[in-house]
């Protein structure tokens, strides 16, 4: 993450250097529309909130490690569950991406900046006051909201002030996200460097791309769902209270509408993480590039038509479940065609095995773990079985940890040179690696075996039977916890203070991009003009 900067003399720097370096002290945070000093925040940020959200994963599993109630009542137990959720989705995956975006993007394009700089830095800022929101709702008379993170109705009608601080707090965080791909869009769209056809974009940039439109697409369906809550909770409105004439089941298809696409919000900047891993170390270009894209694009937009699978419990008419039973078949076919790609690329490669390629052959391996079970629940006769079982909470914590989290990891092992100057240490990384990866099966895979047993989720206790392998997932959980400390205190810190081997401007040998043609440390201002491109759009034609 950004380092304090010495002047480079290098043709792709701006020369005002002297002038318009990096500023000093707390204003050079407070103020920052350098996209390099933001995307850094936005990482800061969200690595506070996995922490954060992490603890209360963790107070979930120490409840469950046997049976009976031992630290915490049912009512602190739901609203643990709840906070786990929505911290995790809107604190720390999703802002982690954008992270990612705002670091990279302009470097992967030949862009000075992102196209509104100041713009970046309120769309950043206003998650700092959401998420003080949220994490303090649990001192709000009544505590934390406590209807899960889909915020079903009739629960929301029931909870205390703390589910009005946690609409609001949503609110903002959709207003950042609208801003920031906004910003992401023209960035893309009007900034890259003319030689650089949209055809010739790396993959975490067409990724992007297609996942801001979703955003923009998306928050407003959610803030719709949340706003109409709030009314029916202070104006007299009845959109989802059965006593007036409203349904409840209307607010999960609201919900539902955004909450799908959102599921692919927060993988498909992963997909394009792992586009530009997995070639860089297999040593090969991308296999099936146009075809990704079109993946990408296709995943996006069937994305739309699938969000009923989640409520096969509800009473839906056969025909519905029919149809959203095959058409959440068909969005297993463009994923599937990322991974057949992926593996294609490895084939016959020349590969090596640093950090980022493990926690991406990492990801592929468990990503399609959990891409298979999400297939055995869009079908309809087996979902209404597994329905709010611990299988499904398998299933998710399969992609969303095992998938968005694992790419960050190898995106931070990737880019971290560029960013900070220095290399992280090479052995700490893959004992980060495996300790993450056998700690995660150990607390997830058995979670399998206890939805397929009819445990169902969101109970603080439950009988015997069940005992044992909630013990082994709990101890899993804390392990995992454990080595997500060791990443930071051990990997990260030492590279953000400058410990380690000065990092050389092509860490990777084989690392394609734009990023790789600029100094390490990444000089805080680049690509003042926009640079002329070889062919492949990978390279600066001096």
């Amino acid at each position: 993450m950004s380092a304090v900067l010495h002047p480079h003399d290098h043709s792709l720097v701006d020369h005002h250097d002297d002038h318009h370096g990096a500023p000093h002290g707390w204003r050079r945070w407070v103020f920052a529309t350098n996209h390099k000093d933001i995307g850094t925040l936005y990482l800061l940020f969200a690595f506070a909130m996995l922490m954060l959200g992490g603890v209360l994963a963790l107070a979930i599993r120490a409840e469950l490690f046997q049976p009976g109630l031992q630290f915490v009542n049912p009512e602190l137990f739901n609203q643990l569950t709840t906070m786990h959720g929505l911290i995790m989705v809107f604190g720390a995956i999703m802002p982690a991406f954008v992270g990612f975006a705002n670091w990279m993007i302009p470097l992967q394009i030949g862009a000075a900046d992102m196209a509104f700089a100041r713009m970046n830095n309120f769309s950043f800022w206003l998650m700092i006051p959401a998420a003080a929101m949220l994490a303090s709702s649990f001192f709000l008379p009544g505590g934390a909201p406590a209807a899960g993170w889909t915020l079903y109705a009739p629960l929301t009608l029931q909870m205390g002030p703390s589910m009005d601080s946690g609409i609001f707090a949503l609110h903002i965080l959709g207003a950042s996200s609208i801003m920031g791909s906004i910003n992401i869009i023209v960035t893309i769209l009007n900034m890259r460097s003319p030689d650089m056809p949209l055809m010739k974009m790396p993959m975490f940039v067409w990724t992007w791309l297609i996942t801001a439109y979703l955003l923009i697409a998306v928050m407003p369906v959610l803030a719709g769902a949340i706003t109409m809550t709030l009314t029916d909770r202070h104006f007299g409105t009845t959109f989802f209270n059965p006593a007036g004439g409203g349904d409840p089941v209307m607010y999960q298809h609201i919900f539902w509408f955004f909450g799908h696409p959102e599921v692919y919000i927060m993988i498909l900047p992963a997909f394009g993480i792992i586009s530009q891993i997995v070639p860089a170390f297999a040593r090969k270009r991308l296999f099936g590039y146009a075809s990704m894209v079109y993946a990408t694009a296709s995943i996006a937009i069937l994305s739309f038509i699938v969000w009923a699978h989640h409520m096969y419990a509800t009473g839906m008419p056969v025909t519905g479940q029919l149809f959203f039973m095959y058409a959440t078949m068909l969005i297993s076919v463009p994923t599937g065609v990322k991974v057949f790609n992926w593996v294609a690329t490895m084939w016959k490669g020349s590969m090596s095995f640093e950090t980022p390629m493990l926690f991406s052959i990492g990801f592929i391996f468990v990503f399609t773990m959990g891409g298979f079970t999400g297939l055995i629940l869009s079908m309809a006769p087996i979902d209404t079985q597994l329905q709010d079982t611990y299988y499904v909470v398998a299933h998710f914590h399969y992609v969303l940890v095992a998938g968005s989290l694992f790419a960050m990891f190898a995106g931070f092992y990737y880019w971290s040179p560029k960013w900070t100057g220095f290399m992280y240490n090479e052995t700490r990384g893959k004992i980060h690696f495996w300790w993450t990866l056998i700690s995660f099966n150990v607390t997830f895979f058995p979670m399998h075996f206890l939805g397929l047993a009819g445990m169902p989720r969101r109970y603080a206790d439950y009988p015997m039977q069940f005992t044992d392998f909630n013990m082994l997932a709990s101890m899993g959980a804390f392990t995992f916890g454990l080595a997500q400390v060791y990443f930071f205190i051990f990997v990260v810190l030492p590279v953000m203070m400058g410990k380690g081997e000065h990092a050389p401007q092509r860490p990777w040998d084989h690392a394609e991009g734009l990023e790789w043609e600029v100094p390490s440390p990444a000089p805080f201002h680049t690509f003042e003009t926009p640079p002329k491109l070889d062919a492949t759009a990978t390279r600066i034609v001096a």
